[in-house]
């Protein structure tokens, strides 16, 4: 009887499905509503959140850059850590670091991908507990889901998740088309609502204001109370028995219309809204900018996945590298920079970003304002629920993607035993690495139940009202101390988010490293392509993590979150250090290759 093969990966994706892979990852519809808020909440950076993503836009360019000219050498499974074994090891005079370079970056590019999907599912529970808080607002606060909740939410849709994947990848690839044609079209809709909303409501007119509280808008001011709670005197909205806000009376007894202003800061200097356009863009501080950049490369990170996908590519020289620049600019230079620019311009004083900062979903609040201002008071609700549809079917499609893609880098060190033997093992019907795949479903669902234990810490706590509005019980308030307690503590989504995307500039780093390693002494080396594009984005991508550890120092955003975040990647490292020593006595290999075998390029 002959020996059987091992499955083997097999070459099904043309150029659309590569492309729509990598743009499923970028996804626009799911991080322009959830990664707001987190920019939102960044301390006094807010005013810099457009420019913060031109920053690692430019970032992203010239590392994606670097990956295309890599994929055209080094076609193949495993993205930055295949690369980074090829580069040194067609390498005239560096072969012998062949396996140590790829060992750091591989176990590197984990503390981006296994993270990553762990911030998916979390802000999938978040936006789920928005979504049932508006539906059902007896039962849950939309602005301030309970994380209970939300734990429950990120565990079965990790698994869920993994399933598909687990399917094989013409499913997956099927799935992220459909999902990229919704959201992106929807998300245009709600820009193209809110700039005509913004352009149609100059300042003194009359406008609609949101309120939190009971998620619905008003044409009127509202009535305020002074209330003293621990010494101090704030103004507090009066409601009716049903919880929603009591009008402001004129002296013939109407109530007083709501005029819009868009002031800058209020009296405490907290910034408000833009008052023009040129503000949206400016630059304002660029420490503020640099800021923003580490939280914006969430939104933008996915172009390298389709890298990973290699070995299922009909013709990866040549497709790999347009998928992986088209993907970036359509949903980064297009979609992005579109949409952050309405959400942005829409904000006013009736919906402040210090309201954004403190809610769960502050584009969802939008799309109520907008909804109820061209399709009739009460209707905005429904226009939310059915643009919310779209951002769960892309919540589906950015962490399928990225699943898909930290569970073939994990299959590739599997492959080379530098893991576990069995991550790299294929399903004998599926040809997908399910082992990969169901571990990475366990890795997400306690990075996203980490990133939901207190998403509202820090910047974001709601005030002590607030805290006591929401509805009680073990699902809906349980988790929620005072004001100053979650003041006094880490925002967690933050942390979860930085930590993640930590390791995404240090993945991207190495890979500008390589690139310059890859096309050094080579027959087509380019000056432009191959050594300033890839030095412009390694020094961007250190400049950026160098912001973790500066930036709060010098008055930049929060401390607690950055600082955990490197305490994290630290503790990543050494034990990394730490396996790749013991596992090479274990097994007897060394750290620098020993001969250099067959395969040189030149």
């Amino acid at each position: 009887m002959a020996d059987q093969k091992p499955p083997q990966m097999q070459a099904t994706l043309g150029l659309t499905g590569l492309t729509m892979n990598a743009m499923a990852l970028i996804a626009p519809g799911a991080f322009l509503w959830l990664t707001f808020a987190i920019q939102g909440a960044t301390g006094a950076t807010a005013p810099a959140m457009w420019f913060g993503i031109i920053i690692a836009l430019l970032l992203c360019l010239a590392t994606a850059v670097c990956y295309a000219e890599m994929a055209k050498l080094y076609p193949g499974t495993g993205s930055s850590y295949y690369f980074a074994e090829q580069a040194f090891l067609n390498h005239d005079k560096a072969w012998r670091y062949a396996r140590l370079s790829k060992f750091i970056v591989g176990w590197g590019s984990h503390l981006y991908y296994w993270i990553y999907p762990g911030v998916m599912v979390g802000v999938t529970g978040i936006f789920v507990g928005f979504v049932v808080g508006t539906l059902w607002p007896n039962f849950m606060s939309a602005s301030n889901p309970g994380p209970a909740f939300m734990m429950l939410v990120a565990t079965l849709f990790s698994f869920a998740v993994a399933y598909i994947a687990s399917r094989g990848v013409n499913g997956s690839t099927s799935v992220n088309i459909a999902i990229n044609v919704i959201q992106i079209s929807a998300l245009i809709v709600f820009s193209v609502l809110a700039l005509s909303y913004r352009m149609n409501h100059p300042a003194g007119s009359t406008a609609l204001q949101y309120d939190s509280s009971s998620g619905s808008t008003y044409n009127y001011e509202f009535l305020t109370a002074p209330v003293t709670a621990n010494g101090t005197t704030t103004d507090t909205i009066v409601r009716d028995a049903g919880g929603a806000p009591k009008p402001k009376l004129d002296a013939a007894g109407q109530p007083v219309p709501f005029k819009i202003a868009y002031p800058e800061k209020d009296s405490a200097g907290v910034f408000q809204s833009h008052p023009n356009a040129a503000s949206v863009v400016g630059v304002h501080n660029w420490g503020w900018g640099f800021v923003q950049a580490t939280v914006a490369i969430l939104i933008l990170v996915g172009f390298e996945s389709v890298t990973a996908m290699g070995g299922e590519a009909k013709n990866a020289k040549r497709d790999v590298p347009i998928a992986v620049i088209t993907s970036l600019l359509v949903q980064g230079a297009f979609c992005y920079l579109f949409e952050y620019f309405a959400a942005n311009y829409f904000l006013s004083s009736g919906y402040t970003m210090a309201t954004a900062a403190g809610s769960s979903a502050p584009i969802g609040d939008m799309m109520i304002i907008v909804g109820d201002a061209f399709f009739g008071q009460g209707h905005g609700r429904t226009f939310m629920l059915i643009e919310a549809v779209t951002v769960f079917l892309a919540l589906i499609g950015t962490t399928l993607s990225c699943m898909n893609t930290a569970a073939r880098v994990t299959y590739s060190m599997g492959k080379d035993d530098e893991v576990p033997e069995h991550f790299g093992m294929l399903h004998s019907e599926t040809l997908t690495p399910h082992r990969a795949i169901w571990t990475l479903a366990v890795i997400s669902a306690v990075f996203g139940c980490l990133a939901v234990i207190m998403p509202f810490g820090d910047a974001a706590a709601p005030a002590d009202a607030t805290i006591k509005a929401i509805p009680q019980g073990f699902w809906s308030s349980f988790g929620y101390p005072s004001h100053d307690a979650m003041a006094a503590l880490p925002n967690s989504l933050l942390t979860i988010t930085l930590a993640s995307n930590f390791g995404t500039f240090l993945l991207y780093m190495l890979s500008c490293v390589t690139c310059i390693v890859c096309y050094h002494g080579h027959p087509k080396f380019s000056m432009v392509r191959h050594l300033f594009i890839p030095v412009f984005g390694l020094l961007a991508n250190l400049g950026c993590m160098a912001f973790y550890l500066i930036g709060p120092f010098m008055g930049y955003g929060t401390k607690m979150e950055p600082l955990l975040a490197l305490g994290l990647a630290a503790v990543w490292a050494i034990y990394g250090g730490m396996y790749f020593i013991r596992s090479s006595k274990s097994k007897g290999r060394t750290t620098l290759v020993a001969e250099r075998g067959q395969g040189a390029a030149y």
